[in-house]
């Protein structure tokens, strides 16, 4: 499977054009670019929260989140 090529996306326009029409196309592509922009700082903060944790702090963040588990257990258990 190759790339899609330039043939290829403007049959994949024309196709768009056609169900939505050319007033809908640029507020979906507007709302297409929100969300790709959304998500890659959404995993850039991920990714720089992951870099930013030193093996002390990781320990203590599972800590909390196993005395988390074990509260909630309990609470469920009755």
């Amino acid at each position: 499977m190759g790339s899609i090529g330039i043939p290829g996306l403007i049959l994949i326009l024309v196709i768009a054009l056609i169900i939505f029409g050319p007033k809908k196309l640029p507020e979906i592509g507007s709302a297409l670019g929100q969300t790709l922009a959304e998500f890659k700082k959404s995993t850039k903060e991920i990714m720089s929260d992951d870099s930013d944790e030193t093996p002390e702090t990781k320990e203590t963040t599972e800590q909390k989140e196993k005395k988390t588990e074990e509260k909630s257990d309990k609470n469920s258990g009755g």
